[in-house]
């Protein structure tokens, strides 16, 4: 099942500073920042993430990816027609700062 894929207004400021932040460092690193978490959330809608999104702590409808190249965790719920993004948390910075939002 493919779902539409929706952001908190928050994730979806975190997730442009943090593309803003790797293309002051190297041009183009930000938008393979955009890219990977496109494409994680794109899997993570049709259903394609078997194991790789487990539920979070306290939080068992959410879920959530870790990045593979960038330091960065996708926390997301699945309804039954959208996927909706509450934070794209960077893994070093205030752990579980986000969970406030729900």
């Amino acid at each position: 099942m493919n779902r539409a894929i929706e952001f908190h207004e928050a994730a979806r400021d975190e997730l442009r500073e943090g593309a803003r932040w790797y293309e002051t460092r190297l041009e183009g690193l930000g938008e393979e920042l955009l890219e990977a978490v496109e494409a994680a959330l794109e899997r993570a809608a049709r259903g394609a993430l078997p194991g790789l999104a487990p539920q979070e702590p306290g939080r068992p409808a959410t879920r959530r990816i870790l990045l593979q190249r960038f330091p960065y965790t996708i926390h997301f719920e699945m309804g039954e027609g959208s996927l909706f993004v509450w934070a794209v948390a960077h893994e070093k910075r205030r752990p579980g700062y986000w969970r406030g939002r729900a």
